[in-house]
C-alpha cells in the first residue's frame, strides 16, 4: 500500500493533470458501473415481489461514458479548478489560509459555481454521448438538474468544509475523487431515473417558491 501511495505521489508530481485524469476516469467508471449494480438488485427484488423474472446486464457502454466524463472533465477541469480556487482566496483576496472567511469562501464558490457547471456538463455529456437529439437532452437537463442540486449540495457543502480545512491543496482532488466514487453512481442513478415521482417533487418545491414570491 504504502508503494502504490508513494508511486501516485510520484506520478501526482511529475504529471499532475494526467494523472488526475486516470484517476477520475477509473473512478467515474466504477461509480457507473456501482449505480447500475443498484439499480439490478432493485429490480431482482421487484421482480421477485411480482414473482416474474428479470435479466439485467452491465451497459458497459455506459461506463465507457460515464469514465469519459470524468477523463475528459474532472480530471483536468477539476485540477485547474482547486488550484485557481486556491490562488486567487491567497493572492487575490488575501485572505488567510484556513481561516473561517478562506473556507467559507471556497465552499461557497464551489457550492454555486463549480457545482452547477460540473452537474449541467454531466447530464448534457451523457445525453449526447448516448445519442439523444438536442432537444430531448435540453428536457432531461431541465428534468435531473434541480433534484440532483438539491439533494446532493448539502453533503458535497459538508465533504468540502473538510476538505478545504485539513486537506493540502495538492492533494484536494485526490480526496474530492474518492467521494467522486459515491457521486458518480449517485448521478448515474439519477440520470437513469427518467420521471420518478421524487424529481418531480422537489422541482415543484422549486417551482411554487418562485410562484410564491411572484405574488
Amino acid at each position: 500500500m504504502r508503494g502504490a501511495w508513494a508511486w501516485y505521489q510520484s506520478r501526482l508530481l511529475q504529471q499532475p493533470v494526467r494523472t488526475q485524469m486516470v484517476t477520475s476516469g477509473i473512478l467515474w467508471a466504477a461509480g457507473d458501473a456501482m449505480a447500475q449494480s443498484v439499480s439490478r438488485i432493485t429490480e431482482k427484488r421487484s421482480a421477485a415481489r411480482d414473482n416474474s423474472t428479470t435479466t439485467i446486464k452491465t451497459d458497459w457502454r455506459r461506463v465507457a461514458t460515464a469514465s469519459s466524463f470524468g477523463i475528459g472533465f474532472v480530471g483536468p477541469i477539476g485540477h485547474f479548478w482547486y488550484e485557481a480556487l486556491e490562488s486567487a482566496c491567497i493572492n487575490r483576496l488575501k485572505l488567510k489560509p484556513n481561516s473561517l472567511r478562506f473556507i467559507t469562501t471556497k465552499v461557497t464558490a464551489d457550492t454555486f459555481i463549480f457545482g452547477p457547471a460540473h452537474l449541467l456538463a454531466f447530464f448534457t455529456y451523457m445525453g449526447l454521448a448516448s445519442g439523444k437529439p438536442w432537444n430531448e437532452v435540453k428536457s432531461d437537463v431541465k428534468r435531473d438538474f434541480l433534484p440532483s442540486y438539491m439533494t446532493e449540495g448539502i453533503g458535497w457543502m459538508i465533504v468540502q468544509v473538510v476538505n478545504f480545512r485539513f486537506v493540502p491543496v495538492r492533494h484536494q482532488l485526490l480526496y474530492v475523487n474518492c467521494f467522486c466514487l459515491l457521486d458518480s453512481a449517485f448521478l448515474s442513478w439519477v440520470k437513469h431515473q427518467d420521471d420518478a415521482p421524487w424529481k418531480k417533487y422537489l422541482t415543484s418545491l422549486v417551482s411554487s417558491s418562485s410562484h410564491d414570491n411572484k405574488n
